[in-house]
């Protein structure tokens, strides 16, 4: 049977506008039969949410998957924490970083994988400041243009 290739569901492109991604982790999700479907149907949203580690067990919070259409009593709460399944050395290791000033844990993107199971790739991340967030834009907005300038000469 031919492998699929990976599936998009959601991205979420305001953590690279808040933080600078040092590293990024790939997890599995516990998700229930109704919840996965939803996702094949309509998706997520992931901008506002984060991971936190606790207990040895790290956790996605603040995910809304839309309640699946024909789910009826079986859909569960569509803002519920859900489990991230990590390696214990990846979780202890995360722990330890999340432990100095300034670090997060964001949720990047959330996609179908060739095996067609949800994943979670998490990035850790350093808050930016202000005048970071300034830069980045200013230098997008330069690419922009120059891209625009280049399109334009080739006319």
């Amino acid at each position: 049977m031919p492998r699929r290739e990976k599936k998009t569901i959601a991205r979420n492109k305001a953590a690279y506008h808040a933080y600078f991604i040092d590293e990024t982790f790939e997890a599995g999700l516990v998700l229930t039969g109704t919840e996965v479907r939803s996702l094949r149907e309509r998706g997520c949203q992931i901008t506002d949410s984060f991971c936190q580690i606790r207990g040895g067990e790290a956790w996605l919070v603040g995910v809304h998957v839309h309640p699946y259409s024909n789910g009826s009593i079986w859909n569960v709460d569509p803002d519920r924490r859900r489990k991230l399944l990590l390696h214990r050395r990846q979780i202890r290791y995360l722990e330890q970083k999340l432990q100095a000033k300034g670090l997060a844990l964001v949720p990047i993107e959330l996609y179908f994988d060739e095996a067609s199971r949800v994943k979670l790739a998490i990035g850790l991340g350093r808050g930016k400041k202000l005048y970071d967030k300034r830069q980045d834009l200013a230098a997008r907005q330069a690419d922009r243009d120059i891209q625009r300038a280049l399109k334009e000469r080739s006319r």
